[in-house]
């Protein structure tokens, strides 16, 4: 009987040991639960893993055809779809090194326009194979040199008659006759004028780092040195005529001239440094400076103070070459206001701006930014 019942006694200590085992592993397991969520939720939202996608590259197969006979030349492969028209020119001068980058035209078709050098091969393709046409566009030149050959050129050769070198005029003519005070002037406004052109070439104007046959540079330079010529050749002669109406003609002409040529520099500083308003880049607005004011009436008033510096020249000399060239000139200046204004008022249809200006001198070609289409021989920019 007392064994019985130590026997049940010894069960339930085991039993009561048991529960409190339990309940001690349920309360730790609580425990750590909590512990456990308080971590996760400080560690904050679990963020996905990104998943890597691998880019499949695609590349073209260009195959360049020659213009005039369509046979051809060699293919360019593994052009990727980001690489440009100066790429593909690039990989052609190394498949064929007697072609010069600068040298070669693509077109797209026959007798189409060239493809310009920013554009993308993935612009122009239509399937994995691209055909291109080529052009040998002959030498080529900078047009930095271009323009300097241009402006460099009158410079010399006005300083060249003035100084009257032997073999040009006659010796003793020249001695026994003293200059007119407007010859000196004359000399002096033809050196400022192109002395300034050469300074903002370099230090102003933004030149397109393109290329142009030599033959626009032999026209370029044939035209303004050839008028320079005559026109140092007359002004600068022994029997030169001064001007009818005397030191008054004179005076008001040369200042006049000072004042277009001042005009035409800040017109051309604003051009290359434009105010990025984002309302219209096309016509500058006019600023604090008073020559700027001219905007109000003209797009593009640089070349409306570089014909009134010339016009105000030949006031002062009373010359016929230096008339006739200004005379061109104008024509030419004209031409240019009319397609350029035209193109311009395309861009900005629908909008105010520009709306109350002449276009007889917006003379589009914005020599802030000097490309192809600037200053060189007007027939050849007639031409673009």
């Amino acid at each position: 009987m007392f064994r019985r019942h130590k026997s049940l006694a010894s069960d339930r200590r085991r039993e009561v040991f048991s529960r409190g085992a339990a309940r001690s592993m349920l309360k730790n397991d609580l425990r750590n639960f909590q512990c456990l969520s308080q971590l996760v939720l400080s560690a904050g939202p679990l963020k996905a893993i990104p998943v890597v996608k691998h880019s499949k590259t695609v590349h073209f197969e260009i195959e360049i055809l020659d213009a005039h006979t369509r046979k051809q030349i060699c293919i360019v492969d593994k052009v990727v779809q980001t690489s440009t028209i100066h790429d593909v020119k690039q990989k052609f001068h190394k498949a064929c090194p007697n072609w010069y980058p600068s040298r070669v035209g693509l077109q797209l078709e026959q007798g189409g326009p060239f493809l310009k050098d920013y554009i993308t091969v993935q612009s122009i393709a239509a399937s994995s194979i691209v055909t291109l046409y080529f052009t040998d566009l002959g030498r080529q030149v900078s047009w930095i040199t271009i323009f300097l050959a241009e402006y460099t050129g009158p410079l010399l050769i006005y300083l060249l008659f003035y100084l009257r070198i032997p073999y040009i005029y006659d010796m003793k003519e020249s001695s026994r006759r003293l200059r007119h005070p407007v010859v000196h002037l004359a000399c002096f406004c033809h050196c400022i004028h192109y002395i300034r052109y050469l300074l903002e070439t370099l230090f102003v104007h933004k030149v397109s780092a393109g290329h142009t046959p030599l033959k626009n540079l032999i026209k370029g330079c044939a035209f303004y040195w050839g008028f320079t010529s005559w026109i140092a050749y007359y002004i600068n002669h022994p029997r030169y005529t001064p001007p009818s109406f005397g030191n008054r003609q004179v005076t008001v002409s040369a200042i006049n001239f000072l004042i277009c040529e001042a005009g035409n520099h800040f017109i051309n500083v604003i051009l290359a440094h434009p105010n990025h308003t984002g309302i219209n880049a096309c016509f500058p607005s006019p600023n604090y400076n008073p020559f700027t004011w001219m905007f109000f009436l003209v797009s593009c008033p640089n070349y409306t103070y570089e014909i009134g510096s010339w016009i105000s020249f030949t006031v002062m000399t009373q010359t016929l070459p230096v008339g006739v060239f200004t005379l061109l000139m104008s024509i030419q200046m004209s031409l240019w206001a009319q397609k350029k204004h035209k193109s311009q008022r395309e861009r900005e249809r629908g909008r105010d701006t520009g709306r109350g200006r002449s276009r007889l001198h917006a003379l589009g070609a914005r020599r802030g930014i000097r490309s192809r289409d600037c200053r060189i021989a007007p027939w050849v920019k007639g031409r673009h």
